[in-house]
């Protein structure tokens, strides 16, 4: 596989990172200068589960997933994490190995900051440490509703479930989202925590209910406002 390859810094790509975008320009060139920067190729490993590293990294451009393998090979995806967003400050806080991989989805640029660089960082600027409070307020709300439809809901709900999540990711313009490209059925299972084949026959019964449609490029979720209220009618009876 590739390695990543070194780039010139971006003030502009990093003004575009959520919670940086209150930074002078002069403190943007610093942490420009304080940075590593790096392309990887989609596919390519970016951190590996269980490392040293402590670093955080900012995703310019591009995309990476968060996912992991048990021992028998099955992998689980925790998440996409998109451009603007930042990852691996868990580690760089609380001095642990990183609990995921991440591996680039996207060809993707990231500024690498150390440990020391980013607590400088969310010291020196209110604007990026209360960015820094509310990610992980919403991280664990994130994880307690993955707990939640894991102990409580079917397979069948849970794709809905993820379908739901990648709609309103995707924008909602009259009741209809348009999630493209296509999402893979078995990324979606590594989602939810179940086999490629089961969320191909839940898809396939989502058409002959009119919930979503293929088309050559995307899956279209054709009745937004239905699906809420059948994620929401089984998450209450839960």
């Amino acid at each position: 596989m590739p390695s990543a390859k070194n780039t010139e810094p971006s003030i502009l790509g990093l003004r575009r990172i959520r919670g940086l975008d209150q930074l002078s320009d002069s403190a943007l060139e610093q942490l420009g200068r304080d940075c590593r920067w790096h392309r990887y190729l989609a596919g390519q490993s970016v951190i590996s589960r269980d490392s040293s590293n402590r670093d955080v990294y900012l995703i310019v451009t591009g995309m990476v997933r968060a996912t992991a393998f048990s021992a028998a090979g099955r992998q689980v995806t925790y998440r996409d994490i998109p451009a603007g967003e930042w990852f691996g400050d868990f580690s760089a806080i609380d001095g642990y190995a990183r609990s995921a991989d991440i591996v680039a989805a996207k060809e993707s640029l990231v500024a690498i900051m150390s440990p020391a660089v980013f607590m400088q960082l969310i010291h020196s600027h209110p604007s990026v440490c209360d960015h820094l409070l509310l990610r992980l307020v919403t991280s664990v709300r994130e994880l307690t509703e993955r707990i939640f439809e894991f102990s409580t809901l079917g397979v069948q709900n849970r794709v809905h479930a993820e379908i739901l999540r990648l709609a309103r990711q995707a924008g909602v313009s009259k009741n209809r989202s348009r999630i493209e490209p296509t999402p893979k059925h078995a990324e979606i299972a590594a989602q939810v925590s179940t086999y490629r084949e089961q969320v191909t026959r839940e898809i396939s019964r989502m058409v002959k209910q009119g919930l979503v449609a293929r088309d050559a490029r995307a899956l279209v979720v054709q009745d937004v406002a239905r699906l809420e209220t059948l994620v929401a009618a089984v998450r209450r009876s839960g």
